[in-house]
């Protein structure tokens, strides 16, 4: 059950910054920005071809930026391990996690896109699918690395046992 509610508080943590208009990583007074809704904004006007969704980023290469893409990496990164954890252990477990989180990224970077002060892009998606491949990548090392490091030390306990 805990980690259920794990997985939900951080997506409604991440979609609650993704609500918040004129975020701005380097000042946590910016964090709590009353959000308003683009009611001119359709899913249409956002996913259509050649619309801002699939444009590059028009703010500029600096600490700010920097800091929001590690924040996306970060906390896609997290969310995708939880989303690992709360799935049956069967084969695919990393890549149906992959998937449901770059789902979770994709919708996350439209709803943002209705939000006045945000806006949402497909390339956010790429980098925050990156953060969550990151992660597994990290987890299934660290899982393959233990037990090897178990398997080494069973068998050289079967080895070194008087018969």
């Amino acid at each position: 059950m805990i980690k259920k509610i794990t997985v939900i508080l951080m997506m409604l943590g991440i979609a609650h910054f993704s609500h918040t208009p004129h975020l701005q990583v380097t000042d946590p007074s910016s964090w709590s920005n009353s959000s308003v809704w683009d009611h001119n904004a359709t899913l249409w006007s956002i996913l259509k071809p050649g619309s801002e969704f699939y444009t590059s980023y028009s703010y500029g290469f600096n600490l700010e930026f920097i800091l929001r893409k590690i924040a996306h990496i970060s906390f896609f990164g997290i969310l995708a391990v939880l989303i690992y954890w709360n799935l049956k252990e069967k084969p695919g477990r990393y890549v149906k996690a992959g998937l449901l989180l770059a789902c979770f990224a994709f919708l996350d970077e439209v709803h943002q896109a209705f939000i006045i002060g945000r806006d949402g892009r497909i390339v956010d998606v790429l980098i925050d699918s990156f953060g969550g491949a990151l992660f597994l990548f990290f987890l299934y090392k660290s899982k393959t690395t233990h037990r090897r490091a178990e398997r080494k030390k069973y068998s050289s306990s079967i080895k070194n046992e008087p018969r």
